[in-house]
C-alpha cells in the first residue's frame, strides 16, 4: 500500500491548535526522516586518546532487586502502530509545496462535498480546519455566548473600502462614499481586528493610513488580498456585502455564522449619512466602491 499524504495532512490538521502552513509541514516530514533510528555504537571498542572509557553497570543481585509493585493497577502498552503502510513506509525525504497544496484541495473538496462538521480554509496563516457555519448556535450555547453583535451597513461599506483601496485615509473613505464616517465605525472595526493604522500620509496633518490585517483574511479563508472577488455589477456588489456581513458574526473557529438568521436593521451611527449607493455623477472608480444593497446570494 502506497504512503498516503492526504491521511497525514488530515491527522496533522486535527492534532493543531493553531493554522498550518507548507513550511510547517515540509519541517515535519524532514524531522520524520532525522529521527530515523541510529546503530548503537559498540561500547567495547577501544576508546580514542582524550576520550574516557564507559564501564557497563554493575547488574544487582536477584534477592536485592524491589519486588514489583501490585496494587492492582493494569499497566497498557499501546501496541506498536509504526508498521502500517499507508502512514510510515515509503515516506517521500522531499514533498513540494505543490503536492501539498494539491492534496490539501482534495481535502477540502472531500469535506464541503461531504457536508461534513468541518471546513478546510486555506487563511493568511495557513491550512486550519474549522467548524461548519451551521453549528455556531449549538457551539455559542455550549461556550455560553452571546449572540454576535452585527456590523451596520455603513460599517460593511467602510470596511469593503478599506480592504479594496487601502492603505486609505479618512478622507479617502468619506469622498469615496460622499458622506462623513462616524469614528464609531473605524473603532467597532479596529477592536474586531480586522482595520489598522499602517502609518500616516506626509500632507497637512498626517491623517493616518488603514488597512485591513491577517485577522481579516483568515476570516473570511483568504489567503492574500488577491483572492478578493471582482466587483463590477450591482449583484456582485451585495454579495460581497452578504459575504462580509456573515464573516462579521464570529462563529467559533469560523468564518460564518448560521444561515437563515435574519439580519438586525442597520443603526444610523451617523445623521448625515445617506443610503448606500453609488452617486449619480461619481467616477467609475468611485462607483466601484459605492456598493447598493442587494439580495442577492452569493
Amino acid at each position: 500500500m502506497a504512503f498516503n499524504l492526504k491521511k497525514v495532512l488530515k491527522a496533522l490538521l486535527f492534532s493543531s491548535s493553531q493554522p498550518i502552513t507548507v513550511k510547517d509541514i515540509q519541517t515535519a516530514f524532514s524531522r520524520f526522516h532525522d529521527q530515523a533510528v541510529l546503530p548503537i555504537a559498540n561500547l567495547e571498542s577501544k576508546p580514542e586518546d582524550g576520550e574516557f572509557p564507559v564501564s557497563e553497570p554493575a547488574e544487582m543481585p536477584a534477592d536485592e532487586m524491589p519486588a514489583p509493585a501490585n496494587d492492582g493497577a493494569e499497566v497498557v502498552v499501546a501496541a506498536s502502530t509504526e508498521t502500517d503502510e499507508e502512514l510510515y513506509q515509503d515516506v517521500p525525504s522531499l514533498i513540494t509545496a505543490a503536492q501539498i497544496r494539491e492534496a490539501m484541495d482534495e481535502l477540502a473538496a472531500e469535506l464541503r462535498a461531504s457536508n461534513d462538521i468541518y471546513l478546510l480554509i486555506d487563511g493568511a496563516n495557513g491550512y486550519r480546519l474549522v467548524t461548519h457555519p451551521r453549528f455556531a448556535r449549538w457551539i455559542r450555547i455550549l461556550r455560553d455566548e452571546p449572540a454576535p453583535v452585527k456590523l451596520t451597513q455603513s460599517a460593511l461599506e467602510t470596511l469593503a473600502i478599506i480592504a479594496y483601496r487601502q492603505p486609505v485615509t479618512r478622507g479617502d473613505m468619506e469622498d469615496i462614499r460622499g458622506v462623513t464616517i462616524n469614528s464609531l465605525i473605524l473603532k467597532q472595526l479596529e477592536d474586531r481586528n480586522w482595520v489598522e493604522v499602517i502609518g500616516h500620509r506626509e500632507t497637512v496633518g498626517r491623517p493616518a493610513l488603514y488597512a485591513t490585517t491577517k485577522q481579516f483574511l483568515d476570516d473570511l479563508g483568504l489567503a492574500s488580498l488577491d483572492q478578493l472577488p471582482m466587483i463590477e455589477t450591482p449583484a456582485q456588489q451585495g454579495a460581497l456585502i452578504d459575504a462580509l456581513e456573515h464573516a462579521a458574526e464570529p462563529a467559533p473557529a469560523a468564518p460564518a455564522i448560521e444561515a437563515g438568521e435574519p439580519p438586525s436593521p442597520p443603526e444610523d451611527t451617523a445623521p448625515s449619512e445617506a443610503p448606500a449607493e453609488a452617486p449619480s455623477d461619481a467616477s467609475p472608480d468611485e462607483a466601484e466602491v459605492a456598493f447598493v444593497s442587494s439580495g442577492t446570494e452569493p
